[in-house]
């Protein structure tokens, strides 16, 4: 066994359901990664690090090149301030920008490596960005690698690794990919969230698990989402999603039962996304406040984590202020 990984195997494990104890409190910075260098970031007591996302296409810009240091970089600050890191591996996107690697979309032997997705039915149908072609192994076998690459370096030295959402726009059979399954798809999400947690045995993998294309529950419940839950169950991986919305009936009907109900130890996180916090309730009219997905996120998902999102104004004068006041038993 080489130095580095008698160090790694010596480290404690950090990616354990704390349960007992309140979520750890991030920000999720995203794309602006220079934001950690924010005093009131790094200052902030009750804020444990800082969720950041890196796309596919920038970690490998060639095939089997990767292009890490930037991680290395914000990991290195982020220790120096006594700060932990949760990287989000961003392989979709919400635009017309492409998130995997150029060689995925010339080389034929993946099929163009992303897929056009949509939002809405029939004519209302709208494209909503593009997705990694999870349920195609050539493709799937990349991501896989490049995963194992990450873990290879920085497994027990992050807190915690992302998926993004498995929620895809693919309800359109005419604008679906010829070769699209919903089982293969199921199976596809399954082995990624086996290898990165083979990859990162010492840190956190959480699968962002919201919705499932081909079902929609309660009604229409094909069991593709319990499968991606028992799954993590049985392999130790964490759950969560993309965004805390307490009176959401799609959420509530979905993935948050599913999140409350995990077995002991599996950890759980949940991003307060852009808008969460100008939902309003639907009985009061009143919006919902930092206090409010504060407690559903403690008592009734129990989460172990909550990424908080930078959105103004929330951020600096609801968001900060309420952790400051947050007393940690």
């Amino acid at each position: 066994m080489t130095p580095i990984m008698m160090l790694i195997a010596s480290l404690p494990l950090v990616c354990e359901g704390l349960r007992e104890r309140p979520p750890r409190n991030f920000v999720f910075f995203a794309r602006e990664h220079q934001r950690i260098a924010e005093a009131s970031f790094l200052t902030h007591e009750r804020v444990a690090g800082a969720q950041l996302t890196y796309t596919w296409r920038e970690l490998e810009p060639e095939r089997d090149r990767y292009d890490l240091q930037s991680v290395r970089e914000h990991l290195a600050f982020l220790e120096r301030h006594g700060k932990r890191l949760f990287v989000q591996l961003q392989d979709v996107s919400f635009s017309e920008r492409m998130f995997v690697p150029e060689y995925l979309t010339t080389d034929t032997a993946f099929h163009g490596g992303a897929a056009r997705k949509y939002e809405g039915d029939g004519e209302r149908a709208r494209f909503a960005g593009w997705a990694a072609r999870r349920w195609d192994p050539a493709v799937r076998v990349r991501f896989l690698k490049l995963i194992a690459v990450l873990g290879a370096e920085f497994d027990g030295r992050i807190e915690g690794v992302v998926i993004p959402e498995t929620a895809i726009g693919f309800d359109n059979p005419r604008l679906r990919p010829a070769d699209f399954t919903h089982e293969s798809y199921v199976e596809g999400v399954r082995e990624i969230m086996s290898a990165a947690r083979k990859a990162f045995p010492h840190s956190c993998v959480v699968i962002y698990a919201n919705f499932m294309p081909g079902e929609w529950l309660p009604g229409g419940d094909k069991g593709y989402l319990r499968a991606v839950y028992a799954h993590a169950d049985r392999i130790g991986a964490g759950v969560g999603g993309p965004d805390l919305l307490p009176h959401r009936r799609g959420q509530q009907n979905h993935s948050y039962p599913l999140i409350a109900a995990r077995q002991q130890g599996v950890v759980a996180g949940v991003a307060v996304q852009d808008d969460n916090l100008a939902e309003r309730d639907p009985e009061t009219g009143a919006r919902v406040t930092v206090a409010e997905l504060y407690r559903f996120a403690t008592d009734r998902l129990r989460l172990d984590y909550i990424f908080w999102g930078t959105q103004e104004p929330y951020y600096s004068t609801e968001i900060l202020p309420y952790l400051r006041g947050l007393h940690v038993r």
